[in-house]
């Protein structure tokens, strides 16, 4: 599956924001999170947008697992595109994905979700494949 991004108006972070912890060897790192659900909201996710706070994300929702692609068309900052798997472990991390590219970006396996963050965060809090995700997405909050 391509999550490609259709033009769509800009628009502020949700109301609807959930917490997202990553337990990593440094400790745990909480994020507050949009998740999108649908098929619009995952078309769309972060585009147009100017900004992303530190701590903030989008949570993409690929349920059943699956291949996922991404991509960075319409997309202003860069990203750092956590893919993770159904278990909650984290299987591959794009690190800093180049804002506006139309390059595709796979998940390399099985996933049920991606997290966008800033981009630089993964290196930050040494965030790395095999780390657990919390939340109510993998069952495991």
């Amino acid at each position: 599956m391509v999550a490609l991004l259709a033009v769509a108006p800009v628009r502020a972070f949700a109301a609807d924001v959930q917490p997202l912890e990553i337990v990593t060897k440094s400790g745990v790192h909480v994020f507050s999170v949009e998740v999108a659900k649908t098929d619009e909201e995952r078309a769309t996710g972060l585009m147009y947008r100017k900004e992303l706070p530190e701590g903030r994300g989008m949570l993409f929702d690929f349920t059943p697992e699956q291949q996922v692609s991404m991509w960075m068309k319409n997309t202003f900052i860069p990203l750092d595109m956590i893919f993770i798997r159904a278990d909650g472990r984290i299987l591959r991390i794009a690190e800093n994905t180049v804002p506006q590219s139309e390059k595709i970006i796979p998940s390399g396996g099985l996933a049920k979700g991606v997290l966008e963050v800033i981009g630089g965060t993964a290196k930050k809090y040494g965030i790395q494949p095999g780390d657990r995700v919390a939340h109510p997405l993998f069952g495991t909050r």
